[in-house]
């Protein structure tokens, strides 16, 4: 009704008004043309439409929408109040004006225009959108805890709003769990790891959570039951005896491995341990103990080796490394190494058919349970180093490997290093695979291709030190 007044009362003008409410008209839609343009506060179109949701938020956003309201309610007012004084004027004056009367009705426009124009101005930074978007659990598809039976998923997925009823120290005005994608293609697996009594005992299930995440559904749902623990756990070793030493038996829980014991992990003689990467990998004294110590054995052909020692690759960057990340299938000697130079190594593994996580922990280690399927849960550009070896090898497909080496790019600072540790795969593809890490366009320190030698000659090692350009212009 509003618009069609003001329409009606512009057409009935005529003569010296004309012109000036086609500038107005020409200003008001540069106006909206701008707000279009520059619309950026997206968290406000949000916000709002969470509150109709989820009650009401007496927060900063329902005090910025009622100043603007305000703003442009008087606006309103002073356009129709205009219009009434302009209409009025012309019913009442019945001679046409003079050159002075003229210019002064001119300059009023003006004025009045710059009136306008403050006003809408005022409000285009603050102005939110006019189009309301729903979160992407709230949208057309309906409540996603709908899609499970267990209502500890629904219970967990489903929104929760903040009790204070306004935005948290995050920025938020509630909070969204989140679950992999994955998991509504495995609902079955999923409902059977949260089955279980809350407050209660959890059941002994780590490897079916190990599938899910393996398979995709990770991150995993949170649970309210209290998880598992050996039952004879025993302190574990001093830090000066433990970084070498086997662990006490009763620290783990042996049930779903195959090998029930550390020594029966770390004997050569044991046919079948449950794994076949990295199965010497709990040999501490023979296996473990030399590695990264010295450069490995050089090839005869080609007189390189592909495995650099610590101290070459620190050297590099002296003083410079001291924290970083180690991409590996193993028992944390790579960080036990750096230790002893006063590096601080994380060390992400999953456990593949043998205690991997509760080696690393109980040799005083810190272990990332962590898929090659996460983005790593680090900030950007703030590791020193990221360390892989016999992990990310042939096997991986070459997009997946694109995505892993940027994500690793993002959370390496400038200058820091990315140490590719014998990397193999087959000799046909090691142009593809080469080319991935090109693309990165790191500086080499080292960049080295040997044969693998127990495989008929087919395969090759690949083992580089690069190191993360500044790009400051970019």
């Amino acid at each position: 009704m509003v618009k069609a007044n003001v329409l009606s009362k512009i057409r009935g003008f005529s003569g010296v008004n004309r012109p000036i409410y086609v500038l107005a008209g020409l200003a008001f839609l540069i106006s909206v043309a701008t707000l279009a343009k520059f619309n950026y506060i997206t968290p406000l179109r949000f916000s709002g439409r969470f509150c109709n949701n989820h009650g009401s938020f007496d927060g900063d956003n329902y005090i910025l929408g009622s100043q603007m309201r305000k703003t442009i309610e008087s606006a309103i007012f002073k356009i129709h109040q205009e219009m009434d004084d302009l209409k009025a004027l012309e019913a009442n004056s019945s001679a046409p004006p003079s050159d002075s009367s003229a210019s002064g009705s001119m300059f009023r426009h003006v004025a009045f225009l710059a009136d306008v124009l403050s006003l809408i101005q005022s409000v285009h930074m603050e102005l939110p959108s006019l189009e309301e978007v729903d979160h992407p659990l709230k949208q057309r598809n309906g409540d996603p805890g709908e899609h499970f039976m267990r209502e500890e998923i629904k219970k967990y997925i489903k929104i929760k709003p903040n009790r204070l009823g306004k935005q948290n120290f995050m920025g938020a005005n509630g909070t969204f769990t989140s679950i992999g994608h994955a998991c509504f293609a495995m609902k079955k697996d999923l409902e059977e790891y949260m089955d279980y009594d809350v407050g209660e005992i959890c059941n002994d299930d780590w490897r079916l959570a190990q599938k899910l995440m393996v398979h995709g559904c990770d991150p995993l749902p949170r649970r309210r039951c209290f998880s598992r623990a050996p039952q004879l756990y025993y302190k574990p070793f001093p830090i000066n005896e433990s970084l070498w030493k086997l662990p006490d038996n009763r620290n783990v829980r042996w049930g779903q491995y195959k090998c029930k014991n550390f020594t029966c992990l770390a004997s050569n003689t044991t046919a079948r341990k449950g794994f076949f990467k990295c199965t010497d990998c709990f040999n501490l004294t023979h296996h473990e103990l030399p590695r990264w110590v010295n450069r490995g054995e050089l090839d005869l052909e080609t007189n390189q080796t592909a495995d650099f020692s610590i101290q070459e690759v620190l050297e590099i960057k002296p003083g410079e490394i001291r924290i970083g990340l180690d991409f590996s299938v193993g028992t944390g000697t790579f960080a036990a190494r750096m230790r002893e130079s006063n590096v601080t190594i994380v060390t992400a593994t999953i456990n593949l058919g043998a205690p991997f996580n509760e080696m690393i922990s109980l040799r005083g280690l810190v272990p990332l349970y962590l898929t090659v399927n996460q983005r790593l849960p680090f900030f950007d550009s703030t590791l020193d180093m990221i360390h892989t070896t016999r992990f990310l090898d042939g096997w991986i497909d070459l997009i997946l490997l694109d995505f892993v080496l940027f994500d690793w790019d993002r959370v390496l600072r400038p200058g820091g290093l990315l140490w590719i540790d014998s990397f193999f795969c087959l000799k046909e593809d090691l142009g593809d695979y080469m080319e991935a890490f090109k693309a990165l366009r790191y500086r080499r320190h080292k960049w080295v291709v040997v044969p693998k030698r127990d495989k008929d000659d087919k395969e090759v090692f690949f083992s580089a030190v690069l190191e993360k350009p500044p790009r400051p212009f970019r």
